[in-house]
């Protein structure tokens, strides 16, 4: 499996991204707040709404293949995009980027070599990466969702 990184960039380099700040509906901690499971669900359902905005093609969301979950499988031209999505509501933990440490890229590497497997799919290229959301409550009743992109986040040898 192939993966591009931007020429230019090494493995310390800071990965691209983009940050956009979009209304919604609910505050955290109020009556009929979703779930975590509820909010990851809407995470994932924005992000997908977001990179279709931006011309990717979702081939295939919360797919498992070898045991591993992928929660988006975008298509752009002849690169295959897997796309972890992560959405928080406070930074206690660090920012939602973080929870995808070595351990999660390892096995969305995995998950992703089997999925071109099962789906007997080639692209020339294959890339990683990572959307995070951060909800924070902008005005009783109406939280915002902050976005941030990260475009290439790793390789599969990282």
């Amino acid at each position: 499996m192939t993966s591009h990184r931007p020429t230019g960039s090494g493995q310390n380099s800071t990965p691209p991204s983009r940050t956009q700040s979009l209304s919604g509906t609910r505050r955290p901690g109020a009556p009929g707040t979703p779930s975590p499971t509820d909010l990851g669900a809407e995470g994932e359902t924005r992000a997908a709404q977001y990179l279709e905005s931006r011309g990717y093609r979702i081939v295939a969301r919360n797919v498992r293949a070898g045991g591993v979950e992928l929660d988006l499988v975008a298509r752009r031209g002849r690169m295959v995009i897997f796309v972890e999505v992560k959405t928080r509501r406070t930074r206690r933990f660090g920012p939602p980027e973080l929870a995808v440490d070595r351990a999660k890229r390892q096995r969305l590497v995995a998950g992703a070599q089997a999925w071109l497997y099962e789906e007997r799919r080639h692209f020339e290229r294959v890339r990683f990466d990572v959307i995070a959301w951060q909800v924070s409550a902008e005005a009783p009743g109406k939280p915002a969702w902050a976005l941030r992109h990260i475009e290439n986040a790793f390789e599969h040898g990282d």
